[in-house]
C-alpha cells in the first residue's frame, strides 16, 4: 500500500517523471546502439555517434515533450539501420520475405514488424507481472503518462530492455530459421504469425528470457527472466527512499 502511495504522488510530480524517462530512454538508447555494434554487419560510425549524442540528450531533456522528440529520433536512426542485422531478409518464401524498410504497427504490415510488435507485447506481458508481484499498480506510469487500458509502469519499465530482451529475439528467430515465410499470413493490411509460428517465435522469445547476463550493480549473473523482477524492485527501492537514484541497466 505505502509503495503504491508513492507511485501515485510521484506520477503527478513533473520534475521525478522526466528525470526517471531521461534516465530510462538513455538507458534504451545506449543499448540500441551496443546492438548495432554488436550485430551490424558494418555499422556506421556517424549513427553510432549520433546514438551517443542523443543518450546524453535524453538526460538532459528539460521535458516529456523533448524526451518524446529525442526518443523518436533514435528510434528512426536505429530502425533505420535494423535491415543489417536481419541476415535473410532477401530470402523468399510463398510470397514473404524479411526485407525490413521501417517500422510499422497497429497493423505490423510486413514479417518483421508482426515479430517486433508481438515481442514487445510479450515482454510488456512480463514486465506487467513483475510490477504486480513487487507491489506496484502496473497502469500508472512516469514517462508513458495514464492512458486508459495501457500499463504505463511495463511499458516505462522496457524501454531500456527493448534492444536486449525482445529486438535479439526477432533476429534469432528470423537470422537462424526458426521462423519462415511460410508462417506468415495476411488480414487484411497485417502481416500475422499462424499459430506455428507463434509457437516458434515464443521458443525464440523464452531461450533469449533464460540467457544470462551480468549485473552491473550486484556485479552477478542473472537470467534476462529475473532482470525483470530485479530492475522493479530498484525502482521501488527509489520510491520508498531505500536508493538515491534508478540504476537503469545497460550492458556493453
Amino acid at each position: 500500500m505505502f509503495l503504491r502511495k508513492a507511485q501515485f504522488r510521484l506520477a503527478e510530480d513533473e520534475w521525478f517523471c522526466r528525470h526517471v524517462g531521461g534516465k530510462l530512454v538513455a538507458g534504451k538508447i545506449r543499448n540500441q546502439r551496443t546492438m548495432l555494434l554488436r550485430n551490424h554487419v558494418e555499422p556506421p560510425g556517424a549513427e553510432v555517434r549520433e546514438l551517443k549524442r542523443l543518450a546524453a540528450c535524453a538526460e538532459a531533456a528539460g521535458s516529456l515533450e523533448e524526451l518524446l522528440g529525442v526518443e523518436g529520433w533514435a528510434a528512426r536512426i536505429y530502425f533505420g539501420l535494423l535491415p543489417g542485422m536481419v541476415k535473410r531478409k532477401h530470402d523468399r518464401e510463398d510470397g514473404f520475405t524479411f526485407d525490413f524498410k521501417a517500422r510499422n504497427r497497429r497493423p505490423p504490415r510486413d514479417p518483421v514488424n508482426s515479430l517486433l510488435s508481438l515481442g514487445y507485447s510479450l515482454l510488456t506481458k512480463d514486465l506487467t507481472i513483475a510490477c504486480y508481484a513487487v507491489g506496484f499498480d502496473s497502469m500508472v506510469g512516469f514517462y508513458h503518462q495514464p492512458r486508459h487500458g495501457r500499463p504505463g509502469l511495463a511499458l516505462d519499465l522496457m524501454e531500456p530492455l527493448r534492444p536486449l530482451i525482445a529486438d535479439p529475439a526477432v533476429l534469432t528467430a528470423v537470422n537462424t530459421r526458426m521462423i519462415s515465410g511460410r508462417d506468415f499470413l495476411t488480414a487484411g493490411q497485417a502481416v500475422t504469425l499462424t499459430a506455428k509460428g507463434r509457437k516458434g517465435f515464443v521458443r525464440a522469445y523464452e531461450a533469449r528470457m533464460d540467457a544470462s547476463v551480468t549485473h552491473p550493480f550486484f556485479g552477478y549473473r542473472v537470467s534476462y527472466r529475473r532482470l525483470l523482477e530485479i530492475q522493479t524492485r530498484l525502482l521501488a527501492k527509489v520510491l520508498q527512499g531505500e536508493l538515491a537514484d534508478y540504476p537503469v541497466f545497460v550492458t556493453r
